[in-house]
């Protein structure tokens, strides 16, 4: 190579790597997100502003509590239709709803609700529950997809705790409860809701190994999981069809282990079916974080950031960087369930302490 040449050459060279130099640390620097962003992926969440709604929010029937009473002299009283202007006035930034099943319909029109057995503990209690199928109830449905429009603010998921007996042991209850699945899941399509949870029901506590030939063996849990593997695995399916998500959520039973929701999402395998962690619906201090982390490589579309004064001090910020730290992107519901606040006060905090986190 000649003098001319290499001086060309090193001349080129160094150019390039001294752009390289200045161009990588822009390219490798995370993008700055402002405030406003971060709140843009929070959801309000109706079970935490329970005490703002006209009626019991587990059973249509049953008038606000008093002490309900006494939160909507401060905030008003509102059905599910007010809820999304409610969101837009109360907290700020935030577009998205995380709806509870319970809220749905007007009590003034029987003709939306049926008799409904709720089971909780093991123990039966006679309800009424919102009927999607209905006329009158799609009817009000395209009301609700109406007030989502006009206001900017739409659903994204519903807690829904109507579908049950997903890991029963009884194959006529089991497939019942997968019918009342898929009635919502086209509801939730019908208002274009992103996804919705469907608990799994079973025993309220998880049965424990016993032992056998002196070693410990669990096949009656076995036998659960191979229920609500079926059941889900048909439910993901059908959620092709109407393009709704179905989400699984430590919300006690078997999925209060987190290796069980694991399981159940690993072994139906579908892309339509996720897990939705709740913070705090945890056994033990210990499954706080770590449980969470266990169970956030399985969660896409939502979590329910939670503050409750069950446990004596819940770190939100470090339940956020567990959500960083997978790159969880979906929304963030915050379900304020109980503590020093009142739930839209509480809300709000939660949101600040999400926020700041993030």
């Amino acid at each position: 190579m000649s003098d001319a040449n290499r001086r060309d050459f090193l001349r080129t060279t160094s150019a390039a790597m001294a752009a390289a130099v200045a161009v990588a640390p822009l390219a490798a620097s995370p993008r700055f997100r402002s405030d406003e962003e971060k709140r843009a992926r929070l959801a309000s969440n109706c079970y935490a502003c329970r005490g703002v709604f006209n009626r019991d929010a587990f059973n249509p029937a049953q008038p606000p509590s008093p002490e309900a009473r006494q939160l909507q002299k401060k905030y008003g009283s509102i059905t599910l239709l007010d809820f999304p202007q409610f969101t837009k006035d109360n907290f700020p930034g935030i577009r998205s709803i995380d709806l509870l099943a319970g809220l749905f319909g007007d009590i003034a029109d029987p003709a939306m609700f049926r008799k409904h057995t709720s089971w909780w503990d093991g123990k039966p209690t006679d309800t009424l529950a919102f009927d999607p199928d209905a006329p009158s109830s799609r009817t009000w449905l395209d009301k609700l997809a109406g007030r989502f429009a006009q206001t900017g603010v739409s659903g994204y998921h519903i807690s829904n705790d109507i579908p049950q007996h997903m890991a029963d042991l009884d194959d006529d209850r089991r497939k019942a409860g997968i019918a009342t699945a898929k009635a919502w899941m086209n509801a939730a399509s019908r208002i274009g809701v992103k996804a919705m949870r469907v608990n799994t029901a079973g025993p309220f506590i998880g049965p424990c190994a016993e032992l056998v030939n002196g070693l410990p063996r669990n096949d009656l849990m076995e036998k659960y999981l191979e229920k609500a593997i079926l059941s889900y695995r048909e439910l993901a399916e059908y959620g092709d069809k109407v393009d709704v998500i179905v989400t699984i959520e430590n919300h006690w039973g078997i999925t209060a282990n987190p290796i069980n929701t694991r399981i159940i999402i690993s072994e139906v395998n579908h892309p339509r079916l996720e897990a939705c962690p709740d913070f705090c619906n945890w056994e033990h201090k210990y499954m706080l974080y770590h449980a969470l982390d266990d169970v956030m490589p399985y969660a896409r579309t939502i979590v329910h950031a939670k503050y409750w004064d069950r446990w004596e001090d819940v770190d939100i910020a470090r339940c956020v960087r567990i959500l960083n730290k997978h790159n969880f992107q979906g929304r963030i519901s915050l379900e304020y369930e109980t503590g020093p606040w009142d739930g839209i006060e509480g809300t709000r905090r939660l949101a600040d302490a999400v926020v700041k986190a993030l």
